[in-house]
């Protein structure tokens, strides 16, 4: 018999250029989810949202109605932003069956306290990106940029995508990566707490020693080429992929 276990997903990047990797999504929400107590997706589940009126499109459509079966079958999902697709809001939720959840978000997982969050607002090395950051979250910003039309928003976002692309290859790998002090603050603010995460694309498990605490830190791998999820349960978490 399986034990009661939990399934974490992020950095999906879903797209109608990466049809493996839509397919790769269906045979684990159809196959492997249902057997769980609940799903997280820790962001970044599309390669970008511009706004919930875009539920139209054929694969957001594939995607909402596979996770909503999902959920109607007893298996609970619940939704984090992430940098690809912050602008998901209660329409999107509704159609996929899900909870959108605040990031970070504290749940108690089988009597272990996990932070859950989508990782960007820890690399705060990257200052660039911060500032960026912190206007995209702007609820004024927001409101003004879903004024725009679908069509102008999402040109908006491709060449965003571009600029992006060309800017990181002039950032090293540890200016993207978490910080250390940003790590260790949210954890002390949390009461040390497991966390588990995304965005960077550096899959591991990390043990911090902090303040006389041992606190695991779990990194969600992307699925770029291949299926990546954690599964945890009262005895630990472990890695399942290729699915």
């Amino acid at each position: 018999m399986t034990m009661p276990h939990t399934l974490f997903i992020s950095d999906l990047h879903l797209c109608a250029g990466q049809a493996h990797i839509t397919a790769a999504f269906q045979r684990f929400v159809t196959k492997i989810a249902p057997k769980a107590e609940a799903l997280y997706i820790l962001g970044d589940l599309f390669e970008y949202w511009a706004g919930d009126d875009d539920l139209d499109d054929p694969l957001h459509q594939q995607i909402t109605a596979t996770l909503s079966e999902l959920a109607a079958n007893g298996t609970p999902v619940f939704l984090l932003h992430g940098n690809r697709d912050l602008l998901m809001g209660k329409v999107l939720a509704q159609a996929c069956g899900a909870t959108l959840l605040s990031d970070p978000t504290l749940v108690d997982l089988y009597g272990t306290p996990t932070l859950l969050t989508h990782g960007d607002a820890l690399c705060t090395d990257d200052v660039s990106y911060q500032q960026f950051r912190s206007q995209v979250h702007d609820v004024v910003w927001q409101q003004n940029f879903l004024a725009q039309s679908l069509a102008q928003r999402k040109n908006f976002i491709e060449q965003l995508r571009a600029r992006s692309r060309n800017e990181k290859q002039a950032k090293s790998y540890a200016i993207m990566d978490v910080s250390a002090d940003a790590v260790a603050a949210l954890l002390r603010q949390h009461g040390y707490p497991r966390l588990i995460h995304g965005h960077t694309h550096r899959p591991a498990r990390h043990l911090l020693h902090l303040d006389n605490h041992l606190c695991e830190r779990w990194v969600l791998g992307d699925w770029d080429e291949r299926g990546y999820a954690l599964h945890c349960d009262a005895t630990g978490c472990r890695v399942l992929t290729d699915f």
